[in-house]
């Protein structure tokens, strides 16, 4: 386990230039797998599930340093577990689920960090802001003092070409220079998480400077 793992990242780091964090997204993947991934030398962990997480970071307590990700979507009813738990949560995806992680964050005096989660196109099987909506409600999120609003995050829709793919990373990308030149006070656009492993080398050429990768380090998912 520990070998295959080793293995596969020393074939994926030659196209991640070392301003790209690699996100291991460890989503029903065992343990033991992440022990291996951790010996191997990754620290940011990606789940999707606030409960798995919880578990996992628990049995995982004695392997210092490990970063942990939200990467899917965030209930309301989860989100003060979430921020008790993520070091960064990538799918802010309305201002609904901002406004009520800023008010919690206030009440538990801290300050997450979190990614706003765009699709630049129509896609009924992804959560997001679409840009209009994302301008639109720029200035209420720069009023959520509690929030380190870092930058973006963006899922492509499936079955788009190598070409479509790029140009959707390319527009996140370009969105977030135009957000940075509005000089918002509470909103930076310092990352850009997008591409995984089917895409990944697209969304680097486009500017990611995180991407999510999970089968292409652990191999598929047995359920």
């Amino acid at each position: 386990m520990i070998g295959s793992i080793a293995q596969r990242l020393d074939e994926i780091r030659p196209h991640l230039p070392a301003s790209v964090r690699l996100i291991a997204v460890t989503k029903q993947v065992s343990l033991e797998a992440m022990r291996a991934a951790y010996a191997a030398g990754i620290r940011d962990f990606g789940e999707n599930r606030v409960q798995e997480a919880e578990f996992k970071k628990a049995q995982l307590q004695d392997l210092p340093g490990i970063a942990w990700h939200l990467i899917g979507h965030l209930q309301t009813n989860k989100a003060r577990k979430a921020l008790e738990i993520f070091d960064l949560i990538h799918s802010v995806d309305s201002l609904k689920i901002a406004l009520h992680l800023d008010e919690i964050a206030q009440k538990l005096d801290s300050q997450p960090q979190i990614l706003l989660q765009v699709k630049l196109l129509t896609d009924a099987n992804k959560y997001g802001w679409i840009v209009p909506n994302l301008l639109s409600h720029l200035a209420a999120l720069d009023r959520c003092p509690n929030l380190k609003i870092q930058g973006l995050m963006t899922i492509p829709p499936l079955g788009l070409d190598s070409l479509k793919t790029l140009a959707v990373f390319e527009q996140t990308r370009d969105l977030a220079d135009r957000i940075r030149q509005q000089n918002w006070f509470n909103i930076r656009m310092q990352e850009l998480s997008m591409g995984m492993s089917d895409d990944y080398r697209l969304a680097v050429k486009a500017g990611a400077t995180m991407v999510r990768l999970g089968r292409i380090l652990f191999g598929e998912r047995t359920v």
